[in-house]
């Protein structure tokens, strides 16, 4: 568990501790799991750099072909 909780981000730390809290032992390996994927898959980095670089909002694909484009 400690392991897990140092690798997190701090802002996240709190809902790690929040979590682990509220959750029955039964549970424990499935949250325990679920929280070493989300610390090591670089997805948090990810949303927490530049997700949105590069993309180009206000349009979407059906957008020309509900008006016959």
């Amino acid at each position: 568990m400690r392991e897990i909780r140092e690798s997190l981000p701090e802002e996240q730390r709190e809902h790690f501790d929040a979590e682990l809290a509220d959750t029955d032992l039964d549970a424990l390996p499935a949250v325990l799991q679920r929280w070493a994927v989300m610390a090591n898959d670089g997805f948090l980095d990810f949303l927490l750099s530049a997700p949105f670089e590069g993309l180009e909002f206000g349009e979407r694909s059906y957008d020309d072909a509900a008006s016959g484009q």
